[in-house]
């Protein structure tokens, strides 16, 4: 069976996330994806989000924050990086494999003059600094490989936007490992667009099955992959309350009483509070768990439960303690 290109013109995250899933599941065949996001902040599907992201950076910025279904570690794309997918059929033993689909890539790289390793858990480097981050996913008999390729990405909001106070939170989840990051631009000898680089890149792979078929999405691919957005990419109770179980501590003020304040979530829903100073412990505990417990750690829903609390003078006031808790 030869490999079927799809090609990938839009750069909504979400419906990108969405068709990957939808590719994985609903053809059949073997395809090779060349796509390309808008700012956004994609996490691993055994993620913690808050742990893993500047939550106050992204939400001031309204990046879009996106779980996929594949693990590993949470990544920023932007216009400047070139993702790449790979779906093949196999064995169900024999499908996990980071180096048979990375290879093609490094390959690919190494004859732009580009002196890319894998390295580390399953990053792909340059120079020790990483280029590339890649995951997977299995589904019966198939499997998804995807992974980055850092061109001429803003470095500087990358790495804001997925700085997080790992202090503040207790859990067992997966954590990303924070690397050294480079564009691959700054390593070519002769300059080219992130366009030329897609061209070089799909020549290359596309090389290696010379029937490879090109196909695009059908208005029926489209609608499948849309139900799949609106049911799934676009809900916080996936891309948030997806999260494993976690305590998040934080310091907060209430009434001029500084105390560190301390909430149990479990499916992104506050289960339990707990604050560490006695006096704010008797003073505010029994009010803020009548208001808070059973509410999603979500911040309007947060505001809106504390609306007619008494320690709270103000909307500004309780905008800046929910902010906190975040």
């Amino acid at each position: 069976m030869h490999m079927i290109y799809i090609d990938r013109p839009e750069t909504d995250p979400y419906f990108n996330i969405a068709a990957e899933e939808y590719v994985l599941k609903e053809l059949s065949g073997d395809i090779f994806m060349l796509w390309q996001n808008l700012p956004s902040i994609i996490v691993g599907k055994h993620q913690n989000t808050l742990a893993e992201i500047n939550y106050q950076y992204v939400r001031q910025h309204n990046i879009p924050v996106i779980r996929r279904i594949s693990g590993g570690g949470t990544v920023y794309h932007d216009p400047g990086n070139l993702n790449f997918s790979f779906v093949k059929n196999g064995k169900q033993n024999e499908l996990v494999n980071f180096r048979k689909f990375t290879d093609p890539i490094i390959n690919a790289l190494n004859t732009l003059g580009i002196d890319a390793k894998f390295e580390g858990k399953n990053d792909l480097r340059v120079n020790g600094k990483k280029i590339s981050g890649n995951a997977e996913h299995v589904y019966k008999n198939r499997v998804l490989h995807h992974g980055t390729l850092l061109f001429s990405s803003e470095l500087d909001k990358l790495n804001e936007s997925i700085w997080a106070d790992p202090k503040s939170f207790t859990d067992k989840a997966v954590k990303s490992n924070r690397s050294i990051v480079a564009n691959i631009s700054d390593f070519l000898t002769t300059p080219m667009s992130i366009d030329m680089f897609r061209n070089e890149i799909l020549k290359r792979i596309m090389k290696q099955d010379s029937e490879a078929e090109l196909y695009s999405f059908t208005e029926y691919d489209t609608t499948k992959i849309e139900k799949y957005v609106v049911e799934k990419y676009k809900k916080w109770s996936w891309n948030f309350g997806y999260s494993p179980k976690y305590i998040v501590s934080k310091n907060v003020i209430l009434n001029n009483i500084h105390s560190r304040i301390n909430l149990e979530v479990k499916d992104g829903i506050i289960r339990d509070i707990y604050f560490e100073n006695k006096i704010a412990k008797e003073m505010f505990e029994s009010e803020i768990k009548k208001r808070m417990i059973g509410i999603p750690h979500e911040p309007n829903q947060l505001e809106a439960c504390l609306n007619e609390s008494k320690f709270f003078n103000n909307q500004t006031e309780i905008k800046n303690f929910t902010q906190t808790l975040f």
